[in-house]
Order: structure tokens, then sequence, then C-alpha cells
């Protein structure tokens, strides 16, 4: 084995040191930007979400929740599961107060999604007053008039 520079000319072994040099800085670097970026998209992950709340959160001390006081940002805040929960009484309830007996599992399904869509850009709004507008525009866009 040759020792440092001895049968090379001695530019050539700086060049051949400076290449290697380089490639460690090169994937030294390489792996610094993706422990950055990994670290930064952590950090932005973190900070979108939202602590969510159970529904359970709300209810009184005889284990009730006031439907008519939730808000926009409370349905919007809780597990998908207890707004699918409470969507699924709310339909209930409207359909009760107009007679209706029949589910209408795809129609549900898309007025939930519009109601937490309305909610999520009006949060300060009561859950109650966000399904009257959602209401509203579906009737207006199947053209049913309300007696």
């Amino acid at each position: 084995m040759l020792a440092a520079g001895e049968g090379r000319p001695h530019s050539e072994v700086r060049t051949v040191l400076n290449l290697s040099t380089c490639h460690s800085f090169q994937m030294g670097s390489l792996m610094r930007s993706r422990l950055l970026l990994s670290v930064t998209l952590l950090v932005a992950a973190m900070a979108s979400a939202k602590a969510q709340v159970p529904l359970s959160a709300y209810v009184d001390a005889n284990g009730f929740i006031d439907v008519q006081k939730l808000t926009c940002a409370q349905l919007a805040g809780t597990f998908q599961e207890d707004a699918d929960a409470l969507t699924a009484w709310y339909s209930g309830w409207y359909n009760g107060l107009a007679k209706k007996h029949f589910l209408d599992l795809r129609k549900g399904k898309l007025i939930e999604h519009e109601v937490i869509v309305y909610c999520k850009a009006n949060p300060e709004k009561l859950i109650i007053d966000a399904i009257a507008v959602v209401l509203k525009a579906e009737r207006e866009l199947m053209a049913i008039q309300v007696k």
C-alpha cells in the first residue's frame, strides 16, 4: 500500500482527498436537510392538529347536552364519531318536527358534511343556526317550498 503522495503527483492526492471530503460533506448535508424537513413537517402537523374534545365534555350534571346551545366550534372540534352521532340526533329532531319517519342516508351524510364545512367557516354560530342555513340552501337548490 502506498503512503499518501507516494507514486502519485501531489496535486492528484489532494484532488482525491478533496473529492472524498466533498462527498462526505454532501451526504451529511443531505441527511441534515432531510432531518430538518422531517422536523419541520412534524411541527407543522402538530400545529395544525387541534385538540379534539369529546361531546361528553359538554354534558350537564344530569348527563344531558343542551343541543340548542352547542356552537359550531364545538362541533368542528369534536371527534368524527361524536359529530356523526350529534348530526344523526339533529336529523331525527328535524325529521320529527316535520313528521317524517324516513332516513335518507345519502342526503343525511351530505347535509352533515355541509354543516361541518359551514361550522368550520363560522365557529361562533350555533349548530342549530348552521343547520337552518344549510337546510334552507338545500331546499332552495331543490326548489322545495316550506309551508
